[in-house]
């Protein structure tokens, strides 16, 4: 599940300003990269507004970059790094209200309605975690890093990173059950006598 790192060769191809060997890179990272900043923006033209800043950056900030460091974790660091920028941004800014029906639903090809509702819970859960707690979800639910991986791309220690993502799953499950929503076999959760009397 964890993100592939690219080609040595493209990678020093792409430091030395093969133009053809970073749009290698671009093509295989462009989505993860997107659909992280999408939920923690929450607004799709941002999203890929700031997707194109990160590789601009990552592009810009190559020729630096120590091979003695994970690519993927660097991206995500920088990627970090330019989210957060807007965010800090956003909160001078005059807020807009942007409706939970605007951001982009997770798509799911003939699923159950349940499984729907249920599908968006988790997202309007996650939504509202702080963005410490969603970057960390994000990164390890979503784009697939290692904790290790999520402790170098958010400058934090790797239990802090545990903490966050115990802290964030916990937090999305309170959500969820404030809205009647459980997972699995709810004979699971009761005690085995109340399974047997029923």
């Amino acid at each position: 599940m964890s993100l592939q790192q690219p080609d040595f060769g493209v990678l020093r191809k792409a430091q030395k300003g093969d133009e053809r060997a970073f749009s290698l890179i671009v093509r295989a990272y462009q989505v993860p990269v997107f659909n992280y900043v999408l939920r923690l923006v929450g607004d799709r033209s941002l999203a890929e507004d700031l997707t194109q800043e990160v590789f601009l950056r990552v592009f810009q900030g190559l020729p630096r970059f120590s091979l003695r460091s994970k690519f993927t974790t660097w991206l995500f660091q920088v990627t970090k790094n330019r989210v957060l920028d807007e965010l800090r941004a956003n909160e001078r800014r005059p807020r807009a209200v942007v409706a939970l029906e605007d951001i982009a639903p997770l798509e799911v090809v003939d699923a159950p309605m349940e499984r729907l509702e249920a599908i968006d819970a988790v997202w309007r859960a996650v939504e509202g975690l702080n963005v410490d707690l969603k970057m960390a979800l994000l990164l390890r639910d979503v784009v697939g890093l290692s904790y290790t991986e999520i402790a170098d791309s958010l400058e934090i220690t790797l239990a802090t990173v545990k903490w966050r993502i115990y802290k964030a799953r916990e937090d999305v499950q309170l959500s969820m059950a404030r809205e009647g929503i459980t997972f699995g076999d709810e004979r699971e959760k009761k005690p085995a006598a109340e399974q047997t009397a029923s």
